[in-house]
Order: C-alpha cells, then structure tokens, then sequence
C-alpha cells in the first residue's frame, strides 16, 4: 500500500497543474505531501542533512587538528634531534673533561709518591715569603728571591707547605717564637739548629723538610725527634738564597723519615750553581736493589756495647766490621774559622746593638760569641786554617785506608771533624730509652760517597725495624 501511494503521489507531480477559480500555478511539495508521514520524513531528511553537516565540520575539524598534530610533532622530533646532539657533544665535552681530571690526578698521585708536600727550614729563602733566621731583629724580613734547592724541589714536582722553625741564626732550638720541642717528649726541647725540620718530620707534619748543618744542625735535632737525616759532602748542594752562617762548612741536607727518602730528595737537590762559588757538579749514584754485602765498615769497639744491635745487624747484612782507631787530632783549633766567619756573617748585627735583641743571650750564645771573636788574631786564624787542611789530608788518607764507611755514635770528635773536612754524615734512628726517648747512630763515609752510607742505613733500618714507632698524639 505504501508503494501504491508513493507511485500515485509521483504520478500527481508529473501532471500538468490546475488551480481552481481558472488560475495555473505549481503545486508546491509540502502542500501536495501534506500528510503526517510525509512531515515526518521530511523532518528527519532535514536532521539526517543537518547531523550530515555537523558530521562534515566534525571531519574538517579533525583534519585540522591531525594538521597541527603532525606540525607539532614534526617540530619536537625537530627538537629532538636538536636535544639529542647537544648531549652528544656534552657527552663528549664530559669525556675529555673526565680524561683531563685523570690525567691531572695522575700527575697529582705521581707527585705525591715523588714527595708530596715538604718544609724547609726558616734561613732559606722563598721569594715574597717571610724567611725570619729565627731572630727578632729580622722577624720582619721578607726574601727577595728563592733558594736554588727550593727551585730544584719544585722542579721535581715537591710543593712547599711549611717555613720550620730554626734557632735564631742556626744555633740550637730557642727562637724568637720560643723553644721548638721534641714530639717524643715536648717537656725537651728539639735541639737545633735545624729544629723545626727535625721536630716537623718526625711528627709526620710533612714527609720531610730540608736542614742545614755548619756543626751538627742536622745530627742533632735528628737524634733528639728520632728522624733521619743526610749531611752531604761540602759543596754537592748549592747553598745560594740560603743565610750564611761559615761559609766554609754550611751545608744543606734533607730530613726524613727513611733513609731512601733521604737519597731521594739528595738526588733532586744534588747540583752546582752559579750562585754558589763552592759548589761542584758530583754525580749521586744510589741503587735501592743494591745489598751492603761486602762493604768495610770501621768502627770502635769502645764506641759500643757487647752485642749491640746496631753491629748484629751489621754482620747479618753480610758487613765486614773493621776495628779501628780514629787519628789524634786537636779540634779546638777547628772552631776557630767558624767563629771569625760567622762574627764576619753577621758584623752588622753586633755593630748596631741589636744582638741585644736576641732571645738567648747565654755566655755560649751568638751575641757574646760574635763580640769575643772580633778578638781572634788574624795570626791565629791563618794557623787554624792550616791545621784544617793538614786535617782534611789526614782524614783523606784515613777514609780510603781499610773501610767504605765508619759507623758511630753521633757526638764523638767524628762531629768537629768531619764538619771541617766536608766528609758526609748520615744519621738515623736506632732504638728507644725507656723513657721512650729516640736514640741515633751516623754513618760517615767518603767524600762524595753518600750513595755508599745510604745502601748501609737501608740495611740497618730494615734490620732494627724501630723506625715505625711516631710520637704520641701524632700520625
């Protein structure tokens, strides 16, 4: 029925229209479909054309949004890769950064297995650094340029921590701060003059410092605070920037707390200089993996106890001991070129009157030494010179006899001798007091022969095994 009447409806569009009354016109679709069902349809043809637009707009909507999708998306993987090259070439940056702070660590560690950081005694100089001598007339003294073995140790990678307390003017251990003290037993004073060297080192304070000796200012404080120290042969280290106290016996020398360190810090020290008229070019040859075994070494039987250790470990080392007899020689007469040199060092000072000012001012102190020695006949100077060089002959003849090396106590006539003579000392711990107190030995050797008195001192240290024992309170 309903295709029936759809059949007739489009049958009645297809007629030619007639109106009524005579007039002609087109019969409109909603008047001829005029009916519910016919208004429904239309209805939903309208809502079926309207959600067809929204439907449209939806899709263009979409499609715009897809675009600013991809636009978007295009400039992020754009960034992206942008992001992606910065941290590539920050990565990169990273690495050799990382590279370079190895490489600096490498050098820092080789450095600081070479010597680490390292002090010096307050008579040698370091440019635009108070450098004081220990006295309050020149407590406001600032060095103008730098010591030649201070350049050498920064040259071999040491770096300078600490100026160490001195004696005023490189006697004994009173300055003008007060009395440097011995870290085994701070109620003693360290002695000197390389006081602060000695005491520093021995504390573990610094690896090791470097010292001066005209008449046992290294043996000394190295016995007292049990460290070990190397007097070299007069003339191997370069004294230039250093205060002069005899310039015919100054010595400088490295205080440690091993003997191999002591050949160490002798090899980057160890040269001539222009600066420095006395000093001789010398080559130091020091072979660690070399054994003592069949070295001569002289000693007198007075000088020790029956079975000392010091000689057991001697002969175990494979040592041959040689007895002898040291010659008989005066030493007063070798004091007399340290007193008229060291008047001479410091004539200004006694001049002016401001040795006063000095905090020791005992009989045997330096202000009243100067002043007697002005008194020193010329005449008399001149004999003990002459003495000194008969006695440099004898001591010659003397070391290249029957023995490499002598082994000995550290104060006998050994001390004012071989000062005078320039022959090396090496001094280093031997045991304990009771009182725990360090107690020292010194080998003496030839001229120029440090090397020799090293590969013995590295046997006896190994053999005593006493040099690991550090002060209380103390790393």
């Amino acid at each position: 029925q309903q295709q029936q009447q759809q059949q007739q409806q489009r049958q009645q569009l297809q007629r030619t229209p007639q109106a009524a009354g005579g007039g002609g016109g087109i019969i409109r679709p909603s008047e001829a479909l005029a009916t519910p069902k016919t208004a429904a349809i239309l209805a939903l043809g309208q809502q079926l054309n309207g959600q067809a637009a929204e439907h449209e707009a939806a899709v263009a909507e979409h499609e715009r949004l897809l675009q600013q999708f991809e636009e978007q998306r295009e400039r992020e993987l754009a960034y992206s890769e942008e992001l992606e090259a910065v941290a590539q070439a920050q990565a990169e940056e990273l690495e050799e950064l990382r590279a370079a702070v190895d490489l600096l660590e490498d050098e820092l560690r080789a450095k600081d297995e070479d010597f680490e950081a390292s002090g010096a005694k307050d008579i040698i100089d370091v440019a635009e650094t108070s450098t004081t001598w220990g006295a309050s007339p020149f407590r406001d003294r600032v060095s103008v340029g730098t010591a030649e073995v201070v350049r050498r140790l920064d040259e071999s990678g040491a770096v300078l921590v600490a100026k160490l307390a001195v004696g005023a003017l490189a006697y004994g251990d009173i300055w003008y701060g007060g009395t440097c003290r011995n870290p085994f037993d701070p109620e003693q004073g360290s002695s000197g003059s390389s006081a602060g060297s000695a005491a520093a080192t021995a504390a573990g304070l610094v690896p090791f410092a470097l010292g001066s000796e005209t008449l046992g200012s290294i043996v000394s404080p190295c016995d007292r605070c049990g460290a070990t120290g190397l007097r070299p042969t007069f003339g191997r280290v370069a004294r230039n920037g250093v205060m002069a106290l005899c310039w015919s016996m100054d010595k400088i020398g490295p205080i440690t707390r091993s003997v191999l360190d002591s050949a160490l810090v002798l090899e980057a020290i160890n040269g001539a200089s222009p600066g420095d008229p006395c000093s001789v070019d010398e080559p130091f040859y020091f072979d660690a993996g070399q054994t003592p075994r069949g070295l001569r070494v002289g000693y007198d039987p007075s000088w020790f106890a029956d079975g000392d250790p010091v000689l057991r470990v001697l002969r175990e080392a494979g040592t041959e001991l040689v007895p002898i007899e040291l010659p008989e020689i005066e030493t007063a007469p070798l004091m007399v070129p340290l007193f008229a040199e060291s008047a001479a060092a410091f004539e200004e000072l006694t001049r002016s009157g401001r040795d006063d000012e000095l905090e020791w001012q005992a009989d045997a102190a330096w202000p009243n030494t100067f002043r007697q020695s002005w008194f020193i006949p010329a005449i008399e100077l001149i004999q003990a010179s002459r003495v000194r060089r008969q006695v440099m002959r004898t001591m010659e003849s003397f070391m290249n006899d029957r023995f490499d090396a002598i082994i000995a106590p550290p104060f006998t006539d050994l001390l004012v001798v071989t000062n005078s003579t320039g022959h090396p000392t090496l001094v280093m711990r031997s045991g304990f007091s009771e009182q725990g107190r360090p107690g020292s030995i010194t080998l003496v050797g030839r001229l120029f022969d440090e090397g020799t008195l090293c590969r013995l001192g590295d046997a006896l240290e190994r053999g005593l095994a006493v040099n690991g024992r550090r002060p209380k309170g103390f790393a």
